[in-house]
This record gives C-alpha cells, sequence and structure tokens, in this order.
C-alpha cells in the first residue's frame, strides 16, 4: 500500500478545530463540574480547549436536571469576561430551541449554532433559519429530515440539498453561513450495514463540496469511535485517521477534543493500516481485526487480555454454569451448543438455563461495557452467543409447551415486548441490543425504529397486547417527550409496566420527571444485559408486587433527595410572606410628577429622524455602574472605594483610567449611537400584583403585571417584598409614575447604584430602619423613579 502524502493541502491548512470538552456529552469532567455548580473548573476546561488549538468552543449544557436556559447564560457571560477564551468564537450547541436561542441574546460576536434540521417539517426549519438570519448567526444543518437520520451517501446528499435550496431561495440565508453536518456515525460495531459508514460520509462530503457552492461541512468526530469506548489509543488513532481521509474530501471544521489528536504519520503503521480497513471497509474482517490489536494493546499497558486464547482451554475445565458464562464474555461459541445441552441435562426446564446462568454471564457483559472495559463489537459477539445457545434450546422449550397443552394446562409466554425510540430521536444501537437479548430470551419483540410518535407507540401497544413497553433515546429531547408517553399512558387507561432507557436516562430524572406520571411502575434500565431479569420480574405474578415497591421506595428517595437539594432555604408560607409586606404613608411622601406621560425616544444621532429627542454620549457615561467591570477583570470590590484597596487598588486605578480613555474616544469619535425609549405611566399595587393605568384618572387598565410575594425568609424585622420596587396600594395617594425602558445592543445601567442607594437612605429616614429597597430587575419591564434604567449601545444602525 502506498503511503499518502504528507503535504498539508489547502483544506488542511484551513481546517477548523472545534473543541468539544466544553460540550456535557463529551467530557465527563465538564459534566461534573457543571452539575457541581463549579464554574471555575468549567473555565479552566474552556481555557485548555482553546490553549490547545480549538478555533472554535462547543458549548452544550443539555441535561435532564439542569435549567438548560439560565446555565448557558450564565456560562457565556463567564466566558465573554475571560480575554483567552473569548478571541475565539463560540458553537452554541443543544437539542432544545430555547437553549440556543437563549444563547444567541447574550453570544458576543458572530456565533455558531449547532443545529437545525428539517426533522420536525420545513415550516419549523425555515422559522428557525430565518431567526439565525436576524440574530446574525451561521447555522450547522443536520442531514435530519422527516423520515429520520440520513445513513447513507444518497441520503446525506439529498437532505443537505434540499435543506440548502430552501435556506438560499426561500430564506436568503447566506451560503456560506451555511454548515452541514452529514452524520458522523459509528463504524466497526459488529452490524455489516454500519461497515461504510465512514466511507459514506467521506463521499458524501466530496458531492456536498462540489454540488452546494459556499456551504461547509462538519461533524463530531467522536461518534465514529464510540464502539471502542474505553480504550483511548485506539480511538486517538481512529480520530487522527478519520480526519486524514475526510479533510481531504472537504470537510472544513469538525468536533473533536482538541488536546488528544495526533499526527496520521506518527500514528504505528501497523495500528494505521487496522484503522483505514476499517473506516475504509477495505475487508470484511476488519473490525474483529482492529478489536483483537485494541485488546492486546490494552493488555501491553497492563489491563487483562479480552481476546480469546484458543491455546488455552484451561477454562474447559470448569463447571457448566463457568464455561457458559465465560462463552458469553468471550464471545465463544464454538462450544456453546455442547455446553449447553450439558446444562439442560442438569437443569429441570431449558428456561432455568437461560434465567440462570446465560443471564448470569450477560450481566457481566453489561458491568464490563459500563465499565468502558469491553467495546460494543464484543457486546454483539456476546449477544450473538447468547442467540446461539437460546437457539439451541428453543425446541426443547416448544416440545415442553406442547406437552403442558396436551397434558390440559396452558404453555407458559414470556411476554410480548414493545419498544421504540421516542419521536425527534434517531438514536437506536442499544435498543437494538435490547431487543437481541430480550428476543433470545424468548419473548416476543417488535420493535417500531425511531423517531415514533406516543400516539403509534400506544396505538401498536394495544394492538399486539403488549405486556411492557420500552422507551429509548439519547438526546435530551427525548426525556421530555418521554414524560409526555408516561402521561399519554395514565390518560388513556394503560397498566402495563413502562421501561425507560438510553445514554442521556438516568435513575434520577426517572424518579424525578417520568415516574409520577404514571403510578403502574416506571423502571430505569442501565443496560441491555439488566433488561431480561427486569422484564421477568414484572411479568411474574410472584415478584412483580415485591419488585415494584423496591422500585417505587428507592424512586421516592430519589425524589427527596433531589429536593433536598434544591430546597437548602427555607420557605415562608405565602399567607406569611404576604403579612410581613411593606407598609407606607403615602400622603406623607412628596411624589415627583415627571415632565411627560407616555413613551419618548432619545437618540445620540438625530440625522434619520429628528422627532427624537436628544441624548449625549458623555451624559451616558456618568451613569455607568462600574461594579459589574472590575468584576469581569476578577477585580472584587465596591466601587469607588475599589480603587484605594490594599491588594487590587493598584491595578483597579491602572484598569480605571484605561477604561476613561476609551469612553474618552467612543465620546469624541462617536463610535456608538446610543437610543433609548423612556415611558412613563401611573401604577397601583392591587394585592401582589400591579396595574399600570393609561392616564391619571387611572379609569383604564392598560396592563397588569402579576406578581408572587418573596417567599425567602428574610432577616428578623424585614419585610418580604415582591420582584418590584415601592408601589402605592390602591385607593391610595397616587404614588409617583413608573416608566418602561427598552432598548437594542450592548446594556448599560441608566441610573447608578448612588442614587438607588440615596433613595432607600430617605425610605429608611422617613419610614424606619426596617425599609428596604427589595431587589428590582432591569430587564426592560416596569420600574418606579429609583429602579436601574439601561441605555444600550450599538455601533451602527439601530431597529428603531
Amino acid at each position: 500500500m502506498s503511503t499518502p502524502s504528507t503535504t498539508p493541502s489547502p483544506a488542511a491548512a484551513s481546517f477548523l478545530v472545534i473543541g468539544e470538552r466544553t460540550n456535557i456529552t463529551g467530557s465527563p469532567k465538564f459534566a461534573k463540574a457543571l452539575k457541581a455548580g463549579d464554574w471555575d473548573a468549567c473555565l479552566a476546561i474552556a481555557k485548555q480547549q482553546v490553549e490547545s488549538g480549538a478555533n472554535v468552543i462547543d458549548i452544550n449544557v443539555d441535561e435532564a436536571l439542569i435549567d438548560g436556559e439560565a446555565t448557558m447564560v450564565k456560562f457565556l457571560n463567564l466566558i465573554a469576561a475571560e480575554p483567552d477564551i473569548s478571541r475565539v468564537p463560540v458553537m452554541l450547541d443543544s437539542s432544545k430551541w430555547t437553549v440556543l436561542e437563549a444563547g444567541l441574546k447574550c453570544i458576543q460576536g458572530k456565533g455558531i449554532v449547532n443545529s437545525i434540521s428539517l426533522k420536525d417539517g420545513e415550516e419549523e426549519f425555515l422559522r428557525r433559519a430565518k431567526l439565525l438570519l436576524r440574530y446574525g448567526a451561521a447555522a450547522v444543518v443536520m442531514a435530519f429530515d422527516e423520515q429520520g437520520q440520513a445513513a447513507t451517501r444518497d441520503d446525506k446528499v439529498r437532505i443537505c440539498t434540499r435543506a440548502y435550496k430552501l435556506l438560499t431561495e426561500k430564506v436568503g440565508f447566506p451560503a456560506t453561513d451555511i454548515i452541514f453536518d452529514p452524520n458522523i456515525l459509528t463504524v466497526a460495531t459488529g452490524i455489516e450495514e454500519h461497515n461504510n459508514y465512514a466511507v459514506d460520509f467521506f463521499e458524501a462530503t466530496r458531492i456536498i463540496k462540489q454540488t452546494l457552492p459556499g456551504a461547509k461541512v462538519s461533524g463530531g468526530v467522536s461518534n465514529v469511535s464510540f464502539s471502542f469506548r474505553g480504550n483511548n489509543p485506539v480511538r486517538e488513532a481512529i480520530h487522527t485517521v478519520f480526519l486524514y481521509h475526510a479533510i481531504r474530501a472537504g470537510l472544513d471544521m469538525a468536533i473533536v477534543n482538541a488536546g488528544m489528536l495526533g499526527v496520521y504519520e506518527e500514528i504505528p503503521r501497523d495500528l494505521r493500516e487496522l484503522v483505514e480497513d476499517v473506516l475504509l471497509n477495505r475487508r470484511p474482517d476488519a473490525t474483529e481485526r482492529l478489536v483483537k490489536f485494541a485488546d492486546e494493546l490494552k493488555a501491553q499497558q497492563g489491563g487483562a487480555s479480552k481476546t480469546e486464547q484458543k491455546e488455552d482451554l484451561a477454562w474447559r475445565n470448569a463447571s457448566v454454569e463457568a464455561r457458559l458464562s465465560h462463552a458469553l464474555v468471550k464471545g465463544i461459541d464454538q462450544f456453546i451448543e455442547q455446553d449447553t445441552e450439558e446444562a439442560r441435562q442438569k437443569y429441570p426446564r431449558p428456561l432455568d438455563i437461560i434465567e440462570g446462568p446465560l443471564m448470569d454471564g450477560m450481566r457481566v457483559v453489561g458491568d464490563l461495557f459500563g465499565a468502558g472495559k469491553m467495546f460494543l463489537p464484543q457486546v454483539v459477539k456476546s449477544a450473538r452467543v447468547m442467540k446461539k445457545s437460546v437457539a439451541y434450546l428453543t425446541p426443547f422449550m416448544e416440545e415442553e409447551k406442547k406437552r403442558a397443552i396436551a397434558a390440559g394446562g396452558a404453555a407458559r409466554p414470556n411476554g410480548k415486548f414493545l419498544i421504540a425510540t421516542v419521536k425527534g430521536d434517531v438514536h437506536d444501537i442499544g435498543k437494538n441490543i435490547v431487543g437481541v437479548v430480550l428476543a433470545c430470551n424468548n419473548y416476543e419483540v417488535t420493535d417500531l425504529g425511531v423517531m415514533v410518535p406516543c400516539d403509534k407507540i400506544l396505538a401498536k401497544a394495544r394492538e399486539i397486547g403488549a405486556d411492557v413497553i420500552g422507551l429509548s433515546g439519547l438526546i435530551t429531547p427525548s426525556l421530555d417527550e418521554m414524560v409526555h408517553v408516561a402521561k399519554e399512558m395514565k390518560r388513556e387507561g394503560f397498566t402495563v409496566p413502562l421501561l425507560i432507557g438510553g445514554a442521556t436516562t438516568s435513575a434520577a430524572h426517572t424518579a424525578v420527571k417520568i415516574a409520577p406520571e404514571y403510578e403502574h411502575g416506571v423502571v430505569h434500565v442501565l443496560d441491555a444485559s439488566r433488561v431480561v431479569n427486569v422484564v421477568s420480574a414484572l411479568l411474574s405474578p410472584e415478584q412483580k408486587p415485591a419488585y415494584l415497591a423496591e422500585n417505587a421506595a428507592k424512586q421516592e428517595r430519589q425524589r427527596e433527595e433531589f429536593h433536598a437539594r434544591r430546597s437548602r432555604k427555607p420557605l415562608l408560607s405565602l399567607e406569611q410572606a404576604r403579612a410581613r409586606k411593606q407598609t407606607f404613608d403615602w400622603a406623607t411622601i412628596d411624589i415627583p410628577r415627571p415632565e411627560f406621560l407616555g413613551t419618548r425616544i432619545f437618540s445620540t444621532d438625530q440625522s434619520l429622524n429628528p422627532q427624537l429627542s436628544p441624548l449625549n454620549l458623555g451624559d451616558i457615561v456618568a451613569y455607568i455602574d462600574w461594579g459589574p467591570f472590575f468584576s469581569a477583570w476578577e477585580l472584587h470590590g465596591r466601587f469607588p472605594q475599589i480603587l484605594e484597596d490594599e491588594v487590587v487598588g493598584t491595578e483597579a486605578k491602572k484598569l480605571f483610567a484605561d477604561a476613561q480613555k476609551l469612553l474618552e474616544r467612543i465620546v469624541s469619535e462617536k463610535l456608538y449611537t446610543a437610543r433609548a425609549v423612556i415611558g412613563f405611566w401611573p401604577a397601583n399595587s392591587v394585592g401582589d400584583d400591579i396595574e399600570v393605568y393609561a392616564d391619571e384618572s387611572r379609569s383604564r387598565v392598560l396592563t397588569t403585571f402579576h406578581q408572587l410575594r418573596q417567599q425567602l425568609e428574610k432577616a428578623r424585622g424585614s419585610v418580604q417584598p415582591l420582584s418590584r420596587r415601592f408601589h402605592r396600594a390602591e385607593g391610595q395617594r397616587p404614588p409617583r409614575l413608573h416608566r418602561r425602558f427598552r432598548g437594542h445592543g450592548r446594556t448599560w445601567r441608566r441610573e447608578t447604584r448612588r442614587r438607588v442607594q440615596s433613595e432607600t437612605r430617605r425610605l429608611q429616614r422617613d419610614h424606619g430602619a426596617g425599609a428596604r429597597r427589595p431587589s428590582g430587575r432591569s430587564d426592560g419591564r416596569v420600574f418606579p423613579q429609583a429602579g436601574a434604567h439601561r441605555v444600550r449601545l450599538r455601533q451602527g444602525r439601530e431597529p428603531f
């Protein structure tokens, strides 16, 4: 075989590395830090990716028990304050559109959204594309459509071509902002139809680059090597070789661990050739040869080899149970029928063999795979050994049924199992293994495939008389769909158990979110090897009550632990909080009246619209809140005291001086156009709500802001405020008027904290020390005069 040229191609020179370690599904370390709220650790991981050569960082915070929108915004804001990280663009990665849009609203510079697709239909695809166009973001377009995920070359090209025409012709989306992801799928799984997945990707990429001008191609590289999870040297070699060929086919960028990429020429020749045999599908035994090599490599590094040594048959001297288990774990089918027959002579019934030594071996397989000590092809081989043993036993089980029926009894059915990957999800490797394992155990399995809507699942379950329903999913939105299915099962009167499985599922999420919606048993199944024991217990009249009781008690503990973590601070009852509300004698307070009612628009540039009220950039400078500015630079303290701080004062002065110089330049050169909308309206508090009126007659309500009294207990002697500031009660003397303030672009406070503090001191002076300024919000809603208002600055044009 000739050695490929080592001269970098133009494509390789412009190739972009998208760091994957800030993706909760791509980095256990990042996932652990994010769940623990360790933001410093999260930032350190992002910084490491940039330092390792990432040109873009991929940020994904999708997890069942995490508030995706708030977490994405928090992390992006922290990144914006880190110069070493924020110098590279950000790819917002989520299966939830709301999370993507929350990120788009606070991202700086031009971002990339991963992803949109046609799986929800053209109308939704175009709607999201138009929003991305307004946000100015590039879009990763997945090769999905209404029929599912594209696996073959032709399907990849067909879907991407359709999406390209819709985006460029119907939306006017710039072709250069389109990034196609034609789906990098797992190879070397032991399943024959997966063997050509890498070749399909290379060929589809080449065609897309030739036929869809301007478009880019990307993909998640770690998917291709998932079957070798736990063997990093082999996975890194697969990634390096895959990128070598993909870049030459036209791949522009890829999501990959920037710190764990090798050099193609430095991969040992024997390993590189084995990897290329797999990726290029050059020989039918490529997977087995690479698995054997990977196993031997792991043994050389100190791990026990899992490759069967044919010359070592010492295990044949063990008991028949041990031999059956060994054969399953090692994937050896040479002696399986012989050992199965020996076991049949020993056990009263064939089913006892399946439920005994065979399932004991499969449990070991599941544990090893879960720990990363077995690879997916080996698990598939184990399932095939299991199937061969069960196939040998099947005629004897059928004969047992016939004898039972002839004697006037009824054949004992194992049960009917319905399984499906839920709507919106196309992943099915784990589901397929579950089906194989159950079928091997004489269960009648109906597999509905992927992207199956709830109504189809339940209709089919009724049609076949399913004894158990199983739901599978990999992406985060699948978890919400599973909750929906559970609710529908309850609504439609189902009583069969519901099994939950898949990579993103967890026992905690099942207990907290799904189980409360369905009362007839919701069980989380960790992996395929355990499913037979679970189904067997659920279908056994003797075992089912105790099993469900134990499962329910465990889930109740998980819910209590979850709620305990979320409820660390004591809450007052709503009645107690309302009893502690703050009161004022409005008759004694001098409330100034604004000079106008309604709205007024201000701008520093009146050339386009002379009717706008004048606004001076220099006037805005005086109202900047410098606290967040210093915090962003990791200098903590109150302004202006921070300038004289013993520890950070010197650096704070230098930073403040630099900021003043930049502000002077902004004002003198008019680098920004500032615009603002201010509105004043009369307002009353009515109970916990705020009514805003059209005019001072207060006869017509413009709108009502529905509030909830804060229930977190304050310090003794203090009051329980609303989320707004001070409002008079209905029927009292009219209070100060309130103003609505809205803008676009970068955000600066309109009034300083000094003014708010001054208002608070006046209130405390007039009404006692217990009067405190409740925490307000600056989100474009209604505020009182002492509130923190905003002017938004944006370079260039404004949408007024």
